[in-house]
């Protein structure tokens, strides 16, 4: 028996089970002792496997939004209602599950798993209408919100606070990978399915396999182990020896009155800062693939599609996983935060300069746009992956007992952040519905019968600008030509007296005379193009719409791009508000202190048990 396991004080029997074994198996995933190496690693893998799968259920729709919006006929601002009322039951759903402090994490995670994955591959797919719809994906909002608490609580528990950078930048790689998984899915198999509901039908079986696994496998720390701030491995031997000596009483004592001892100004600073710094990446999450549609347009002058798009996010998302594990890294190397944190707001403010001033230039070429974003990714990633370490630091300072509490505030604090600012956003980008409710006919394929059977409204404009010119200005004539056409072509081909008598009687005597006045261009610019003519004529007011849209939309992006930057802005001076040094040489002073701490305790203990067993 080494030293330090003979400080251990001998552990009372635990009471015999009171259920049978089915329900240990479906309920009870507690483990008495801290894991080490590869098992601890194992429970953190799976805990962010999770994550990546629930966000890539509930990210599932911003793959297709255009897609949704056609399909239902839904306009954007209806759209928008749907994100905000799912962000805000979110929000409230994630103040239960503070309660996870008292009943453990991974039940929430394992169940959630099964209703999301029900919820995404059943319910959705057969929704029907755009009111089942919504009702759908806000029952999704429910699950998330308390998701989005226990999660973080659980990587928290199996990791110190020296390694706890690295460990939140691997969960925070949770939401990110979800929607890089998303935009990878929709890319690649997008084109290849018949219609939008394949990928929510994908993606909710891939919850009800990862239910599976976390049912077997998804563990809890025990309440007695949980509860204690352990600051390095090197911990394990007192806090595991302190965790035999607490009882039930203690335990409900350290977490009696929750919230009155996580409501603190600086954990609500804190948290208020980081919401509203992250309003860009709740964008980029939610709207960047319709931003990308209705924006930027390819060499030939054809908008980019979803499936482009979803090229662009992948950059975005790609860069951000990156930046995530590595700052995370860095920050436990160098044993600061609030660095991390200012480097990463100022680099934020700067690239989302850079990237928003190209919404004005359409033609921004398609690398340009996934470098910028890609940039802007990474200096996110150095603010929040750093921040998510120390906000939970500063929990454990106010009580490592009421973890889940903290985050449970701060997820009401964010998704009420988002929900609030998204309302304002159809009021600030007006122009997405008739960009979007009208692209089908820019884009769509028209006048299959004609010499250029491939031709869209968009590139038969973009070809053929003279005959489209000639074609408006003479609107009114061309629609009593087209009337008329029997008559038109008859005294065309045979000018008689006869003839022209029918072609002035059905026209009006002014109109024909116009008409001959212009039957050089008439044949030239006209007559070879009169299906596609007739197209442009007939949806003229909805094209003229797209056509504003697409004017007006660039500004209207911009605009909201700075709100994001002021909240950027707010953010910087509540990074204060966080626990830390910002010296690393202070902070590994700290380090060696509390090292000294503990084996000081350790020996304590040690000369107490030794007292103990003599007096025996």
């Amino acid at each position: 028996m080494t030293t330090t396991e003979s400080a251990r004080p001998t552990a009372a029997p635990r009471p015999p089970a009171q259920h049978g074994g089915l329900y240990r198996f479906l309920f009870v995933h507690e483990i008495d002792e801290y894991p080490t190496g590869w098992t601890r690693a194992g429970y953190l893998a799976l805990a962010i496997v999770a994550t990546v799968v629930l966000y890539y259920t509930y990210y599932t729709q911003t793959g297709v939004t255009p897609n949704i919006l056609a399909g239902y006929h839904m306009s954007f601002a209806f759209y928008v209602g749907i994100v905000i009322v799912s962000n805000l039951i979110g929000a409230f759903a994630s103040l239960p599950a503070s309660r996870t402090d008292q009943v453990g994490r991974s039940n929430v995670v394992i169940y959630g798993l099964l209703l999301v994955g029900l919820i995404v591959a059943v319910w959705v797919p057969n929704a029907g209408s755009q009111w089942n719809f919504a009702a759908a994906i806000c029952t999704l909002g429910l699950v998330e919100g308390a998701i989005l608490v226990a999660t973080p609580a659980l990587v928290r528990d199996f990791s110190p606070q020296l390694g706890r950078a690295s460990a939140m930048g691997f969960w925070t790689v949770g939401p990110v990978a979800g929607s890089l998984i998303v935009s990878i899915v929709a890319r690649n198999t997008l084109d290849h399915f018949v219609d939008w509901q394949s990928q929510f039908i994908i993606s909710g079986i891939s919850a009800l396999a990862v239910f599976v696994l976390s049912l077997f496998f998804l563990c809890d720390l025990s309440s007695r182990i949980r509860d204690q701030l352990m600051v390095s491995t090197r911990d394990r031997t007192l806090v595991e020896a302190r965790a035999r000596g607490l009882t039930d009483k203690d335990i409900r004592a350290a977490t009696a009155s929750p919230w009155r001892q996580i409501l603190k100004w600086d954990l609500i600073g804190s948290a208020f800062g980081i919401a509203v710094f992250l309003l860009i990446y709740y964008v980029a999450a939610s709207f960047f693939t319709i931003y990308y549609v209705v924006t930027f347009k390819n060499p030939n002058g054809t908008s980019f599609s979803t499936t482009q798009a979803n090229g662009l996010n992948v950059w975005f998302w790609t860069a951000d996983i990156i930046a995530l594990i590595v700052v995370g890294v860095l920050s436990d190397w160098a044993r600061v935060r609030k660095p991390f944190m200012l480097f990463g707001a100022i680099g934020s403010m700067v690239m989302l300069i850079l990237f928003g001033s190209r919404a004005s230039h359409p033609y921004t070429g398609y690398y340009t746009l996934a470098i910028l974003g890609a940039l802007l990714a990474v200096f996110l990633s150095f603010a929040f992956a750093p921040w998510m370490a120390g906000y939970t630091e500063t929990i454990e300072s106010k009580n490592p007992a009421l973890v889940a509490t903290g985050l449970a505030l701060w997820g009401w604090i964010l998704r009420v952040v988002v929900g609030i600012s998204f309302i304002f956003l159809p009021i600030v980008i007006n122009t997405v519905n008739p960009v979007v409710d009208n692209q089908a006919l820019a884009t769509s394929t028209i006048c299959k019968t004609s010499t250029s059977p491939g031709t869209t409204a968009e590139s038969f404009n973009l070809a053929h600008p003279q005959s489209v010119a000639f074609a408006q200005k003479h609107a009114a004539l061309l629609t009593k030509v087209q009337a008329n056409a029997a008559v038109v072509n008859a005294v065309a081909a045979a000018p008689t007296p006869a003839n022209i008598v029918a072609a002035t009687k059905a026209l009006g005597a002014k109109d024909f005379a116009e008409l001959v006045a212009l039957q050089k261009p008439f044949i030239v610019l006209v007559k070879p193009y009169q299906c596609e003519l007739s197209y442009l004529a007939k949806y003229q007011t909805q094209l003229t719409a797209l056509q504003n849209g697409l004017i007006a939309s660039p500004k209207q992006w911009q605009r909201w791009f700075w709100v994001d930057f002021a909240g950027m802005v707010v953010f910087v001076p509540l990074i204060w508000l966080t626990r830390g040094r910002w010296s690393p040489k202070k902070a590994r002073q700290d380090e060696a202190e509390h090292a000294r701490l503990v084996d000081e305790e350790l020996a304590a203990l040690q000369a107490e048990h030794s007292t103990t067993t003599t007096s025996a």
